[in-house]
């Protein structure tokens, strides 16, 4: 994500249950000691994101959305694991009237109550018969809900002024389209069978399976994700557009989605992503998944790397003062995230340098290798404020909250130090190697640490990161001793 301010939410902490009457009664069987999933995985900036006791390894999302009233009727199946024993589990969800549950086809019973310190709601789920660790399980909670109504949080909704949306949830907005685990470490594979009315498209993560036509018009579109993606990167919408497709230099599948109406002018902006994708490719390897595209809307005005389907406002495409396309800065940022961030995942909030430090360093490379900008002049003025920075929001590896400059551009500047530490072949390899040794997996910086240490075979390494990472001030940077911090 570009913007320099994550939306979160800090809210009164309010638990008054309300009790969902679902068919079902509540677990306990003779004999059985059960212990019901935590609320909350412990994530050092929500701490009541995402819940305990079990994991998600597959979503199965049906959608259908009524464009200009923003009415939709859902159906979301979980398959899980539990990872101890249990008597009830918790999802997330924000705004949503359950209709049903369902666990392992029985009927469950439920309790909605607000989230304590965190931007959503709490849905306990209590199933007809208790979950033993190691079992897989199944949930289906069916649900509706309109997507203007008031949420307890914020809303992960966005919409045009085509009568449509789309998503864009990070960090812990996914509840407000589906119940869900909503958090980082808990990445699953997924798919989508979303509805639309005649004149709108579908959209999502993933690669287009199937389009079933209704009587009416109207389609049901269907996408299959089959790498693992975490909550924060769902990418849905139904709004009035047009796909344009094509192919990366080495054969990938691309597919973008335009305003309807603007294809001619957005055709030559989105033909830049296969020279933009063998750029990165050539520095970290084959791209991570097996589809990417842009989705451009008038309904959102950040860009924002959903999982395979990077979602950019109309407003970024304009050429800078002098002529020149930076927009394309941006377009490789978020491409950037595929790898650093959406392959590669933080394991909880605090790691979010790991994501946008990498992406602002490269999109600064790429402006300065076209002449548009001198990557030592950014970071130098990085520096200068960096430190007070440190003492208001904390240093790059430990945010006191998401969205300031020590996790962007401060995390960029860690990444320049060490490659001037480090030395610009062994920066590569580290750089190059990371996401291909983690794919798929969720990470820390103490796995960066230990990477770089490894990779260079330097010891040295590992105090050098730590000061820059998590020291009160900058270090001193290499190369540079007349880099000081603003006064």
């Amino acid at each position: 994500m570009t913007t320099s301010r994550r939306a979160f939410l800090t809210k009164a902490a309010v638990a008054a249950a309300i009790t969902v009457p679902v068919l079902g009664s509540p677990a306990g069987a003779a004999g059985f000691d059960p212990r019901p999933g935590s609320d909350g995985v412990g994530d050092p900036l929500f701490p009541t994101l995402g819940n305990g006791g079990y994991q998600v390894v597959h979503y199965d999302l049906t959608f259908d959305f009524t464009p200009v009233t923003y009415d939709f009727t859902a159906v979301v199946k979980l398959n899980a694991r539990a990872t101890q024993d249990l008597s009830a589990f918790n999802l997330d969800t924000d705004g949503h009237t359950i209709d049903s549950i369902t666990v392992n086809g029985r009927a469950a019973s439920c309790a909605l109550s607000l989230s304590l310190g965190q931007s959503g709601q709490e849905l306990t789920v209590t199933p007809g018969a208790p979950l033993h660790k190691g079992a897989p399980f199944d949930v289906t909670v069916a649900y509706r809900g309109n997507g203007k109504a008031p949420r307890a949080g914020l809303t992960g909704w966005r919409f045009g002024s085509d009568g449509g949306f789309a998503s864009a949830v990070q960090s812990s907005r996914a509840d407000t389209f589906l119940p869900c685990n909503d958090t980082p470490s808990d990445k699953a594979t997924w798919t989508f069978h979303i509805s639309a009315p005649e004149g709108y498209v579908a959209v999502a993560n993933g690669e287009l399976t199937g389009k079933d036509r209704q009587a009416d018009g109207s389609a049901v579109w269907h996408f299959a994700l089959r790498e693992r993606m975490p909550t924060e990167l769902l990418g849905i919408a139904v709004v009035n557009g047009t796909y344009l497709y094509g192919t990366s230099h080495t054969g990938l599948p691309l597919r973008h989605i335009v305003p309807r109406g603007q294809e001619d002018k957005y055709a030559p902006i989105v033909a830049r992503t296969p020279d933009h994708l063998a750029w990165l490719e050539a520095k970290f390897g084959r791209y991570p998944f097996s589809v990417y595209g842009l989705h451009i809307y008038d309904g959102y005005t950040d860009a924002l790397e959903n999982t395979t389907l990077t979602l950019m406002g109309t407003n970024w495409f304009r050429p800078s003062a002098d002529g020149n396309p930076t927009y394309e800065n941006t377009m490789v940022h978020e491409l950037t995230h595929q790898w650093f961030g959406d392959s590669v995942t933080p394991n909880d909030w605090q790691q979010a340098w790991l994501n946008e430090g990498p992406a602002v360093y490269y999109s600064a490379l790429y402006s300065e290798e076209r002449g548009w900008s001198v990557m030592a002049d950014r970071m130098k003025a990085t520096y200068a404020e960096l430190d007070a920075i440190r003492a208001t929001d904390g240093p790059p590896g430990l945010p006191k909250a998401l969205g300031g400059t020590n996790i962007y551009d401060g995390g960029a500047l860690v990444l320049y130090a060490l490659q001037l530490h480090a030395g610009q072949r062994t920066f590569d390899r580290i750089m190059s190697l990371w996401p291909r040794r983690f794919k798929d997996r969720t990470v820390t910086s103490e796995d960066f640490i230990a990477h770089a240490v490894s990779v260079a075979g330097d010891r040295s390494l590992d105090p050098f990161l730590r000061d820059w990472l998590f020291g009160a001030k900058n270090p001193p940077m290499p190369g540079h001793p007349d880099w000081a911090a603003t006064a």
